[in-house]
């Protein structure tokens, strides 16, 4: 039973190192060499099964926190966008009103307002400039929904490498939204909210609406908001006029106006532009035939923009326009008397000189205007450089105008009966206190009216004023023209009193026109874009304030002054040239105030400070800058008033010329006249014109409504 049971016992298999028989250690062997290769393949099975069960833990966690990313994005918009009004109230809010001011002939001369410039459709630009923008700003707007992912993901992702902000993600539409909607703050805030309205732009407007909207709004550097303002500021052009090369410039500036501005930093812009040509090309908007000729062919630079005359009258229209028509709300249309031919000349004439003549003279500063026969201002030019003064010398400021006064008080004397022939006696003279002096300082003993007129004769200027009284001499100054308050004095004989340039010019309007007095004015109509008109200037009445025997004595005796006195540097070839000089004690301003038939125009040099220039006097450079100003010619204007065939009006038949019986001395001035007008034919003296028989003739342009308010200067 034993040996039974024995045999019967179950024997366990071992691991280890016991002892066992021969064939239990054989088993064991085989037993621990393939417990060997299993562990060697758990470990390696182990491996590849971490590998593998990572990537879907991977995965799945991703897959979560994408999840709670989106979860958590869609309540941080969802929060910033409550914060945003109903979109039920969202509309695009109208853009700063402009104020286009045209020339008499239609052509700009300014805009004014915020914007600097007027709103522009597509169709109306030239079709380089919203390629050139979409092709370096946004080169996939036409086909996203108002955010740019792809964009997006690049720009931050240069953003994270670089450490700072070196691209923006922005597609078109939110730079939109941002300059619509939004303050320039860079906060989430601000970007959530700017992704949720351009969403709404895209879902509420087409893409030209919104790239149309886009160019007309946004900063372009140098002042200039929107393509119109930034075309006319950069190139002197409107936008349709613009090249391929002034294209890749506007869109380069978008990126830094302060920075990449052409006007600030010419080099920058030309290498930013090329950049943006290379992106137009690589999104084959443009050929390379065009890129070559685009780079041979740099972008044209607008001269003097800033310094321009044309901002000293678009800041008179400013100044006028709330009288005129109330707060401006939407964009008007201005349209004033300005010639810009007369202009560009006017300016060119003044900045020429003052370029040669500034240091050598010590004359620094000068100012033209010009009017035709009715008072329209053809031309303002307040100054050498608007850039670096904007006060305007031409319309504000007031300084004596020396002997360019003495037409007034030889007209007093006139009206008094006296002629150009008449003697007075040029010598050392006292009245009161005053001992009035002659330029030189010499003497010429008797000379007729002709002649002190013709060299400016200060002693017999100032026996005329007393002899009408100055008081005369004030009220038939003021009867013309002047408005400023005079001194009634006999000083007032020398121009002591101060004047502006615009009032003394306004005043030797009746000279030009046939003796009628005529209000200045700048502003013909304004009007609404849309054609609606807000203001139109009513044909003006006019008063007669010069009698023609008195007016055909005194345009006499001015025309001698260019012919030979003081003015003979604006003689004119092809034209009557009729004016008198001025110069201020110690050379302080130099005057020229001259007329030709239908227009006066003056011109006035000085310092600011009123400091003395070097001998500048009103028959020097004021004469040169009259004539060249001139030369350059007005352009054909309704304005103009037509004359008779001398261009000024003559005598009729039944006004008397008082005469007094003549004396030897008398007889023998008449007789030097006489001999000169034997040499010079062409130049007719006071007798010959009033054995004219011509009625003076009705100036066009007027109504002779006396009491009617032609308006403020």
């Amino acid at each position: 039973m034993a040996k039974k049971a024995k045999s019967r016992r179950r024997v366990e298999p071992h691991f280890g190192d016991a002892k066992s028989n021969g064939r239990g250690t054989s088993r064991s062997r085989s037993t621990k060499k393939s417990g060997t290769t299993r562990r060697k393949s758990k470990r390696k099975s182990s491996g590849l099964g971490r590998l593998f069960g990572f990537v879907p833990r991977l995965a799945y966690w991703g897959l979560v926190m994408g999840l709670w990313g989106g979860i958590g994005a869609v309540a941080l918009i969802g929060y910033y966008a409550a914060q945003l009004p109903q979109s039920t109230t969202w509309s695009v809010p109208k853009r700063p009103p402009n104020v286009k001011i045209l020339a008499a002939d239609g052509k700009l001369l300014a805009n004014r307002g915020i914007t600097g410039g007027e709103a522009v459709s597509l169709a109306r630009m030239s079709p380089y400039i919203p390629q050139a923008v979409i092709a370096i700003e946004d080169h996939r707007f036409h086909s996203h929904f108002g955010i740019d992912p792809i964009g997006f993901v690049r720009a931050m992702s240069a953003n994270l490498f670089a450490g700072r902000l070196v691209q923006g993600g922005s597609s078109i539409s939110q730079q939109l939204a941002k300059n619509l909607f939004l303050k320039p703050e860079r906060t989430l805030r601000r970007k959530v909210q700017e992704l949720v309205l351009a969403f709404w732009l895209e879902a509420s407007f087409s893409k030209d609406e919104i790239l149309e909207m886009y160019l007309n709004r946004v900063y372009f550097g140098s002042g200039s908001y929107g393509v119109a303002a930034a075309s006319r500021r950069y190139f002197g052009k409107v936008p349709r006029d613009i090249n391929l090369a002034e294209a890749a410039t506007l869109a380069g500036v978008l990126k830094a106006p302060s920075r990449l501005s052409p006007a600030r930093n010419p080099e920058k812009a030309e290498e930013r532009a090329q950049i943006v040509l290379a992106a137009m090309r690589r999104e084959g908007f443009i050929s390379d035939r065009e890129v070559a000729k685009a780079l041979s062919t740099p972008a044209s630079n607008a001269k003097h923009y800033w310094s321009g005359s044309q901002h000293y009258v678009a800041d008179h229209v400013m100044n006028r326009l709330e009288e005129l028509v109330g707060d401006v709300n939407e964009d008007i249309v201005v349209r004033t008397t300005i010639d810009q031919s007369l202009q560009s000349s006017a300016e060119t004439a003044l900045r020429h000189v003052l370029d040669r003549e500034s240091r050598k003279r010590n004359v620094s500063q000068g100012a033209i205007v010009s009017l035709t026969g009715s008072g329209a201002i053809s031309a303002i030019v307040g100054g050498r450089d608007y850039s670096a003064s904007q006060f305007n010398r031409a319309l504000d400021a007031k300084r004596q105008p020396g002997s360019a006064f003495k037409p007034f008080v030889f007209l007093a004397s006139l009206e008094q009966g006296n002629s150009p022939e008449t003697i007075r006696h040029d010598g050392p003279i006292r009245i009161g206190k005053w001992r009035p002096e002659n330029y030189l300082r010499k003497y010429r003993g008797p000379v007729s009216l002709q002649k002190a007129m013709e060299e400016s004769i200060n002693t017999v200027a100032a026996q005329l004023a007393m002899e009408a009284g100055p008081r005369r001499v004030a009220k038939t100054a003021r009867r013309l023209g002047i408005t400023s308050k005079l001194n009634v004095n006999a000083s007032i004989a020398l121009g002591t009193s101060e004047v502006s340039l615009l009032e003394l010019t306004s005043a030797y309007v009746p000279l030009a026109n046939g003796g009628y007095r005529a209000r200045p004015y700048l502003i013909r109509s304004v009007k609404s874009a849309s054609g609606k008109v807000l203001f139109q200037r009513k044909t003006p009445g006019a008063r007669r304030v010069i009698k023609d025997r008195e007016l055909i004595m005194l345009d006499t005796m001015l025309a001698g002054v260019v012919a030979n006195g003081t003015g003979k540097l604006a003689y004119l070839n092809d034209q009557r040239v009729a004016g008198k000089t001025g110069t201020s004690q110690s050379f302080r301003d130099g005057w020229f105030i001259g007329y030709v038939p239908g227009r006066a125009t003056g011109v006035w040099l000085g310092n600011d400070n009123g400091q003395s220039t070097k001998k500048v006097t009103g028959g020097s450079l004021p004469a040169e800058i009259w004539a060249t100003t001139m030369s350059g010619g007005a352009t054909e204007s309704e304005e103009v008033v037509p004359q008779s065939n001398e261009g000024f009006a003559v005598l009729p038949a039944k006004v008397p010329v008082p005469r007094r019986r003549p004396t030897d001395l008398d007889r023998n001035v008449i007789a030097r006249l006489e001999q000169r007008e034997r040499h010079e034919p062409a130049k007719k003296s006071i007798t010959t014109l009033i054995k004219s028989r011509k009625e003076p003739p009705k100036p066009v342009g007027f109504r002779p409504i006396p009491k009617v308010d032609v308006g403020r200067p």
